[in-house]
């Protein structure tokens, strides 16, 4: 469970890395978000995993809250919790930390493919904006009341590019948060790979006192 989860959260890192850089690889990451949000049995099969991952993480925090109520029970009797519970408790809290991530990073991909594709259809739009001024601006030659009228559209298209160049910044604002965002998931990603080893080796050694306590019972 947590090697599948492990391999989710570096593919979700890698797309979200992909999508971050203007490069051939995020044309073809943008057409295949394109495509599974548009296939009709592909949005439900999303959601339905998204649930199923939600109710995951609900048992897995359920499971951390019972093994936490059983810490005070034995603290209040004057027993420390077992090495068995420490082990269970900190491969819940590892696997609850990895579907949370994995969830995040999900959805700053989603984010960031809805930002791409408003910031391509804005920059069309500026584009088809621009040259119906030119050719506006090439036509002012004809009668005086056209050219007035041809004046009068010209600057209302310069209006709206200039509010359209507003929408541009802030929505290129609006991504580099996400873009930020993303890298401290991928930074905050590495750091628990660290934590993850760390606890095999804890997991490691708390079976190697589990099997001496067992060779000492035995023995007496």
């Amino acid at each position: 469970m947590i090697q599948l989860l492990f391999l989710v959260l570096v593919a979700e890192a890698a797309v979200a890395t992909v999508l971050l850089f203007k490069t051939p690889l995020r044309k073809l990451a943008v057409l295949g978000i394109d495509r599974l949000k548009r296939g009709r049995r592909a949005p439900v099969a999303v959601k339905t995993v998204a649930g199923v991952v939600l109710a995951l993480l609900a048992s897995t925090l359920y499971s951390m809250a019972e093994i936490s109520g059983r810490t005070g029970e034995s603290e209040s009797g004057g027993v420390a919790l077992s090495p068995t519970d420490q082990i269970l408790f900190s491969r819940h809290l590892l696997e609850a930390s990895l579907m949370g991530y994995s969830l995040f990073l999900a959805l700053i991909i989603d984010r960031l493919h809805q930002y791409i594709r408003e910031l391509r259809g804005l920059k069309k739009n500026v584009e088809a904006v621009s040259k119906h001024n030119k050719m506006l601006e090439e036509s002012k030659h004809g009668r005086s009341e056209e050219t007035k009228k041809y004046q009068e559209e010209i600057a209302a298209l310069n209006e709206d590019m200039k509010k359209l160049k507003l929408q541009v910044q802030e929505k290129t604002e609006e991504v580099n948060v996400a873009e930020d965002k993303a890298i401290a998931i991928r930074k905050q990603s590495e750091s628990l790979l660290l934590e993850y080893d760390r606890l095999l080796e804890d997991n490691q050694h708390l079976r190697e006192q589990l099997r001496s306590i067992d060779l000492r019972l035995s023995s007496s």
